[in-house]
């Protein structure tokens, strides 16, 4: 009698957590942002949760919760219950170059599991039509001949282009003061007001503004042109061989989210960036989207540890430090 009734008991709860996983989402779901609304990371993300919604059918509420380069952000995510109902946005910062240069609560690979790889872009290295500059040679030239009048925006510390302001230095021997922002749209404003001199923005931050005349780009940081820009060079063609830095970005889930809801997750998702709209909608922010097999959550756990293998190295070799 006593086995019957265990037996009873565990095809209830059986019954019971197979209900719950077949009918989540039962409420609306979050997305953690750590960065100020306006910019690429936010951007990104409500692109994605417009179209996640139709797949989950519930809505997904973005939270920009801001501060130390995305950290605070993915420090809520790693602390969240591992219900379903927290997304974490991710980036090359946040689960990468973070662990380099600061002392974190969490561990970027052990507290998370990842659900997808989201669509990535390079750099464009701009500065205000005012600078006299018309080259990237230019640029580094004018740079050297008066460096204390010369201030680089930077979206964070650890950023892409914080990291990129630093190796420029280290690569050019240029020397100009790093200038820390809350955002890539805050650099854009003081760029476009000639307040800073140059600076390196994501191709979704920084299109829309060369498209329009407002600032000159100098070369993009990849190894070949952009389709949605093609007539800006390559930092290789521009004369800065191998400056290569992509901005990518991910989405992961509290460590002990049940696999399940990980595949329910990550379908909404391959959907998303299946869509037609979705996708020109990302093409127009100068994104470039993963292919399918690189769409899974076992790609991005094998990406990440690829860039954590590539970067820390170079970041410690920097001495880039929190402040």
């Amino acid at each position: 009698m006593r086995k019957l009734s265990l037996a009873v008991a565990a095809a209830i709860f059986g019954a019971i957590g197979g209900a719950n996983a077949q009918t989540y989402p039962s409420q609306p779901i979050t997305m953690l942002v750590g960065y100020a609304v306006g910019g690429p990371s936010d951007t990104i993300a409500r692109i994605m949760a417009d179209r996640m919604k139709v797949s989950l059918g519930q809505p997904v509420i973005i939270e920009n919760v801001t501060g130390a380069a995305g950290s605070i952000a993915v420090a809520r995510g790693a602390r969240a219950p591992h219900d379903g109902y927290t997304i974490v946005m991710g980036d090359w910062s946040t689960h990468v170059v973070n662990a380099a240069m600061y002392d974190l609560q969490y561990d970027v690979v052990k507290d998370f599991e990842p659900v997808s790889l989201l669509p990535s872009a390079p750099q464009i290295i701009a500065s205000p039509n005012a600078v006299p500059a018309k080259s990237l040679k230019d640029l580094i030239a004018w740079i050297k001949a008066d460096p204390t009048k010369i201030s680089y925006g930077m979206s964070g510390l650890g950023s892409p282009s914080h990291v990129s302001g630093v190796l420029l230095q280290n690569v050019t021997g240029a020397k100009f003061q790093l200038v820390p922002y809350r955002g890539a749209a805050l650099v854009m404003n003081d760029l476009l007001a000639n307040t800073i001199q140059f600076s390196m923005f994501p191709v979704t931050v920084a299109l829309p503004q060369v498209r329009a005349g407002a600032i000159r780009a100098y070369a993009i940081t990849a190894g070949q042109r952009s389709v949605s820009a093609p007539d800006i060079p390559t930092v290789d063609e521009a004369g800065l061989p191998d400056f290569h830095i992509s901005l990518w970005w991910g989405l992961w889930m509290p460590k002990g989210t049940p696999r399940d809801i990980i595949a329910k997750v990550n379908a909404a998702v391959v959907d998303t960036l299946a869509d037609p709209a979705t996708q020109k909608r990302i093409a127009d922010q100068g994104l470039d989207i993963p292919p399918r097999e690189q769409q899974t959550p076992q790609a991005l756990a094998a990406y990440q540890k690829a860039e954590i293998e590539k970067w820390w190295p170079i970041v410690k070799a920097a001495n880039i430090k929190a402040q």
